[in-house]
């Protein structure tokens, strides 16, 4: 039996299946997403979303769905299913799904009387093109396929109305036709590798919804436009592939070649870690030979922060080394012309933020630790000195260096760290002066750097970064060590954040920590009591003000209560970290449990991946993106400890 399988009586019951989505990517920005029963419910679904660099920054919707009707003796079966108005879905078409899998590709069962009828989607790696092969399991008459294609041409972040200026035009290509909506736009060829017909019909389907962007408080509903649809005949035991993307398929009988070719390549979700690989391999990007890691799907672009907290376990813990350096390659470009005062002309976001820099030597450590102190200081020693010289020098415009050894950043205008929410235009949690995860990760960094530099002989450097640390480290305890054994948020001047936040939890996880071991066992048993759910740790504890644990309605509201209680699992992978420091091998009974809480929701929300955050209350319901690149890759560095404790 499929690791990723659902029968007919989950199918069928819209409310189980309309909330578990589906993801696909071709590893180079576009994407196809929708909900196991092929219904969209987001404007950002689609069977081929696609960046338009020539437009804009964003990816857009061009082809948004397809439905397939089955046709015997005259009867039309149609298999499509959308949302309209006042609750209806129309035509219901998953009443005929008999199940679903999706061990190596979105697979789906359809049987309508004695018709049945397979189809499997992919999307072709490196390539904007999406393909689906139907088979005909079973019939007993003879059975044409319908394939009615419903195009957007539009932004992720907009939506398409019935309107005069779309091109209704086409022209025909070999076995199939190619169109394009607005000027702009590349157009889309859409061939089957059979010969078949195509029926020009063109008209508008008016007011489809979608309920996710409705939940979220904001506009819901849009037209989309039909062309036509084609008409083939298929054969028990036939297979037809129909090809939608940007270029033509010029060899059309190699399709199901093709098809077959990239089928092999998938890794089976035959297994809680292969399903997190093959979500690894979906947040990595590739445009004009540079690359990167998107932070998210279905919206989110490569952030800095996010990078560099992922790549470790994205790449270096399944064992993937080559594609590590390959981002880093990117990075490091990024990062110097950050500190250069250059553009880099690069798509990574967010990159003056003033933990950046830290989380990169972070980053670069996990390197020296899981490949190799050598190999890591030959390939990113120069970059790491030259970090350390740039903050050391206070040549970053939001991070200075003071007389006390502690890193002061200003918070109070604009939100400088992970806690990134913002309302009109202000961080909705103003942490500003010493931050405690930043001055965590540049005492880190100072001892990190300083030994690996040291070993090659730069004693002096070691030296200076040794007496700095030593200071950073005093200052620290005074600063951040409170009377009841957990760390303040942060402290600017007078004001002290007494706030319990997971932020403190990297004092107790990173490889060099100010605290002694009585003061980090104090603050993970904090941590522990008041933040700990089964779906990761908790932005804010109960007990503090302004508890919020529930991400949901409209815009304003999720902002305020975005880092106000909702738990996130990537901050438990550095929880995990710290609890196997303080327990050792003690804790691995006690991890592996909690893993069964990650395990329960490869077949919840996008399946097989890991959505952005939870509710900090039960249920802990899974919100905001479907699939979170930080979330996979942390659950994926959990795996790689565990695996050394236990090997």
């Amino acid at each position: 039996m499929s690791y990723l399988k659902f029968d007919k009586t989950l199918m069928t019951n819209l409310e189980e299946s309309l909330p578990k989505e589906i993801l696909r990517t071709n590893r180079s920005g576009a994407y196809h997403c929708t909900t196991i029963v092929d219904c969209n419910t987001r404007k950002y679904h689609g069977l081929l979303v696609i960046p338009v660099p020539e437009l804009d920054d964003e990816n857009h919707v061009l082809l948004s769905s397809l439905d397939e009707t089955v046709i015997q003796h005259g009867a039309e079966f149609n298999l499509g299913l959308h949302k309209y108005q006042g609750d209806n879905y129309s035509p219901k078409g998953h009443k005929y799904i008999r199940e679903f899998e999706c061990e190596k590709v979105p697979t789906t069962i359809y049987r309508v009387g004695g018709v049945v009828l397979k189809k499997e989607k992919l999307f072709v790696h490196h390539e904007n093109r999406i393909l689906i092969r139907y088979t005909l399991l079973d019939a007993h008459s003879a059975t044409t396929l319908r394939l009615r294609p419903f195009l957007a041409f539009r932004s992720v972040r907009q939506y398409t109305h019935e309107n005069s200026q779309a091109n209704r035009e086409y022209q025909e290509v070999t076995n199939g036709i190619k169109t394009c909506m607005y000027p702009g736009y590349p157009e889309l060829y859409m061939q089957l590798n059979k010969k078949n017909e195509f029926h020009y019909q063109p008209d508008w389907y008016r007011g489809i919804e979608y309920p996710k962007e409705q939940e979220r408080g904001y506009d819901f509903n849009e037209d989309l436009y039909v062309p036509g649809y084609f008409e083939v005949d298929i054969k028990k035991g036939e297979s037809i592939v129909f090809s939608g993307g940007v270029s033509s398929v010029t060899n059309i009988r190699a399709l199901k070649k093709t098809f077959e070719d990239e089928v092999e390549e998938r890794t089976p979700r035959d297994t809680f870690k292969h399903c997190l690989i093959n979500a690894a391999h979906q947040f990595l990007n590739k445009q004009d030979d540079e690359f990167y890691i998107l932070a998210g799907y279905p919206w989110f672009k490569c952030r800095a922060r996010d990078m560099f907290i992922s790549l470790p376990g994205l790449t270096l813990a399944i064992d993937e080394q080559p594609k590590f350096e390959l981002v880093m390659e990117t990075a490091r470009k990024a990062l110097y012309a950050f500190m250069n005062n250059e553009p880099s002309g690069l798509r990574i976001y967010e990159m003056e933020h003033p933990d950046i820099l830290l989380w990169a030597v972070w980053c670069i450590q996990q390197y020296a630790k899981m490949v190799s102190r050598d190999a890591c200081r030959e390939k990113y020693g120069a970059l790491l000195e030259d970090i350390m010289a740039f903050i050391r020098s206070n040549k970053h415009p939001n991070l200075s260096l003071l007389d006390n050894g502690l890193l002061y950043a200003r918070g109070t205008e604009n939100a400088v760290t992970w806690m990134n929410s913002t309302v009109g235009g202000r961080p909705v949690i103003p942490r500003t002066g010493f931050i405690v995860e930043i001055n965590t990760l540049w005492y880190n960094a100072l001892r990190f750097i300083g030994e690996l530099l040291g070993e090659a002989g730069n004693e002096k450097l070691n030296e200076e970064l040794s007496a700095l640390a030593e200071k950073s480290g005093k200052s620290f305890v005074e600063t951040f060590l409170n009377e009841y054994g957990y760390l303040l948020d942060y402290v600017d001047g007078n004001m002290m954040d007494w706030s319990v936040r997971p932020n403190m939890i990297f004092a107790v996880a990173f490889d060099y920590s100010p605290l002694n071991v009585t003061q980090k066992k104090g603050v993970l048993d904090i941590v522990t009591k008041e933040l700990l759910t089964p779906k990761g740790l908790r932005s804010l504890s109960p007990k503090s003000g302004g508890y919020n644990p529930n991400y949901v309605g409209p815009q304003i509201q999720r902002d305020y209560a975005y880092h106000q209680g909702t738990a996130w699992p990537w901050l438990a992978g550095f929880y995990f970290e710290a609890y196997l420091r303080i327990y050792k091998m003690s804790a691995l009974g006690f991890i592996e449990r909690y893993m069964i809480g990650y395990e329960d929701e490869m077949s919840s929300h996008c399946i097989g991946s890991m959505p952005e955050l939870f509710d900090g209350n039960p249920p802990f319901k899974g919100r905001g993106a479907v699939s979170f690149a930080m979330n996979v890759a942390e659950i994926l560095r959990v795996l790689y400890l565990l695996s050394k404790y236990n090997y």
